[in-house]
């Protein structure tokens, strides 16, 4: 948004004072002064033009801005006139007739030559961006605003993407000329004319009210108004424990052990994919998932009947990373900062990946060769096609597995608290859904009246 100079800002504050503005509305004031200034920045309005300000009312009544918040802003351009010494005469409408002070001569054109306070306000400090420059500067400052909070990559892509969506949506206008009507349309459009889902329409919602509040640093005003969609109750997909078998069946390694430690431990899918080897504990019988869903730790129990599995699959794993020594690779990928502290640690073999790839990944940049973790796309793709194999008629997802998880602890007498705590629930509703997917227990067991 445009700098105005402490001279003028400073002039502007006693003017107010001057003309009793009320101290709670002095911000308001000149954050319209701000906006107004902006937009003639942006739509090469002259700041002095009686057009100018008619033009600014008009973008206001297309955004939907009260009555109340037209009079407002062009009260506050008003005291802008009288900082920059000319005398300001309102006419009919929103027309302002503008003359300039006869110490420096009456323009008769309707343009006035800017004033030396004029130019004081005009201190930039960079040259004038395009539209499409200043949404790069957005999104590098979303991408810097999300990595300092430490939210996860996918957030980060998640935000872009409805970032990217909003700016294509307003055809490429000035961010520092969108206001919530922009996402209230958007939202709206998102709803009616697309027909996306609840939880879509909602995640966009809060992309934005994070782009308005962290990166554009503008009031999202009072966003109740807001179209926000009702998700709906949703019961998961289950397994049964023959299905499951049924899959495993037509599985071939390592996606079979990839699937039990998914059902056998609750395992998200980048959970599981993200085990290190000192993640396991087969002395203690426990698994430690570290940085889940919400960057939170937790330790679950080892299916003991997988162990002798387990205990083959590392040492086919110790063989590779002795294999990739003696080939002098860099190390596996590491967290964070983490190598930079630890110089050695990604060449260690606790720090190896549980499930690493089949090959090494090259890095340009660093010009070496490391190894990552066994990717997404080719577990979910092995599943499907185990799937379809074993001819189970249900929507079948690796998530589908921690579903199954949970629901048989919960067939098997197990407390929702316990459950939700293997899960890593931070809240025991969430849990609640699988109570669901069984069928009552109670003495008086529900039934269809047909039945009856």
């Amino acid at each position: 948004m445009i700098n105005i100079s402490t001279d003028v800002l400073s002039q502007y504050d006693a003017i107010m004072v001057k003309k009793s503005i009320p101290v709670s509305y002095q911000q308001y004031y000149k954050k319209w002064l701000r906006y107004y200034l902006d937009f003639c920045y942006n739509y090469d309005f002259n700041q002095l033009d009686k057009e100018s300000l008619s033009q600014f009312i008009k973008k206001l009544q297309e955004r939907q801005q009260t009555q109340l918040y037209q009079k407002q802003a062009a009260h506050a351009v008003f005291l802008y006139y009288e900082v920059m010494q000319f005398d300001v005469t309102p006419t009919d409408g929103n027309n302002i007739l503008l003359a300039e002070k006869t110490n420096l001569g009456l323009v008769t054109t309707g343009k006035i030559s800017p004033s030396p306070g004029l130019q004081m306000c005009k201190e930039l400090g960079s040259e004038k961006e395009s539209f499409e420059e200043q949404w790069d500067r957005v999104h590098v400052k979303l991408s810097t605003e999300i990595k300092i909070r430490h939210y996860s990559p996918k957030t980060l892509k998640a935000y872009a993407m409805w970032a990217k969506k909003l700016q294509s949506f307003t055809q490429n206008k000035s961010p520092h000329m969108l206001f919530p009507s922009d996402v209230k349309e958007f939202l709206e459009y998102l709803a009616v004319k697309l027909n996306v889902s609840a939880s879509t329409q909602n995640q966009a919602f809060n992309a934005l009210l994070f782009l308005f509040t962290h990166v554009l640093k503008k009031d999202f005003g009072d966003y109740k108004d807001c179209v926000r969609a009702k998700k709906k109750p949703y019961i998961p997909v289950v397994l049964s424990r023959d299905e499951i078998a049924a899959i495993l069946a037509h599985l071939s390694y390592p996606y079979d052990l990839v699937v039990k430690i998914l059902y056998g431990c609750g395992l998200r899918l980048f959970e599981c994919l993200n085990l290190r080897i000192h993640n396991l504990n087969f002395d203690a019988g426990i698994l430690t998932i570290h940085d889940g869903k919400g960057g939170k730790d937790r330790t679950v129990p080892l299916p003991q009947i997988i162990v002798p599995e387990l205990t083959a699959h590392l040492e086919k794993v110790r063989v590779l990373h002795e294999k990739d020594l003696d080939a002098n690779y860099a190390g596996a990928f590491m967290p964070g900062l983490l190598e930079k502290k630890y110089k050695n640690c990604a060449k260690d073999l606790i720090w190896q990946w549980f499930f690493p790839a089949k090959i090494l990944t090259f890095v340009p940049d660093l010009n070496e060769l490391r190894r990552y973790h066994l990717h997404e796309s080719h577990v979910q793709k092995a599943i499907k096609q185990a799937v379809r194999k074993a001819k189970i008629i249900k929507r079948v997802s690796a998530h589908i597995f921690r579903h199954s998880f949970a629901t048989h602890l919960l067939q098997a007498n197990y407390d929702i608290r316990t459950i939700q705590e293997l899960l890593g629930h931070s809240n025991v509703n969430t849990t609640m859904i699988y109570t669901h997917t069984i069928k009552s227990l109670t003495v008086k067991e529900a039934k269809s009246p047909l039945d009856f």
